[in-house]
């Protein structure tokens, strides 16, 4: 098997570890986000998901994804706390987010409101989808 071969295999791993994390808590939306994510991470040049825990990897994909959709706060659906992602992974909470901000500056992502990374609700429900420009370049809602 050569290392391409290798590397497929491990994303393939943490894509279906993430995705078995959403089946199980989550909802569809959430589960094609991590993939995607997964996916993006894999076709990385420097080859990101070579090395390191698998359970770190899938832990911090569903984290990101999770944190840019406000998955932690209870006046959303779903609601998740961040502790039940790492006791489901095995993770240190520390660990999974410095793996998630590291997630979010390989893909140059925001915090809040990524348009290849937000669920259909956080789509659909973005204040930035009110706001207009007027003639003279001013922003209103």
């Amino acid at each position: 098997m050569d290392e391409k071969e290798k590397l497929k295999m491990r994303e393939d791993e943490i894509a279906t570890m993430a995705m078995k994390f959403c089946k199980e808590k989550l909802d569809e939306d959430y589960e094609q986000l991590c993939e995607k994510m997964v996916r993006k991470l894999g076709r990385k040049r420097t080859k990101p998901l070579a090395t390191g825990r698998l359970e770190i990897w899938a832990a911090a994909v569903v984290y990101t994804i999770g944190a840019m959709n406000f998955l932690f706060d209870k006046s959303f659906e779903p609601y998740v706390p961040s502790s039940e992602i790492n006791e489901y992974f095995g993770t240190s909470s520390s660990t999974v987010a410095q793996k998630s901000r590291a997630i979010r500056d390989m893909l140059k992502l925001s915090q809040y409101w990524d348009k290849d990374f937000s669920t259909k609700h956080s789509q659909e429900n973005n204040p930035f989808n009110r706001l207009t420009m007027d003639p003279f370049g001013f922003i209103k809602l």
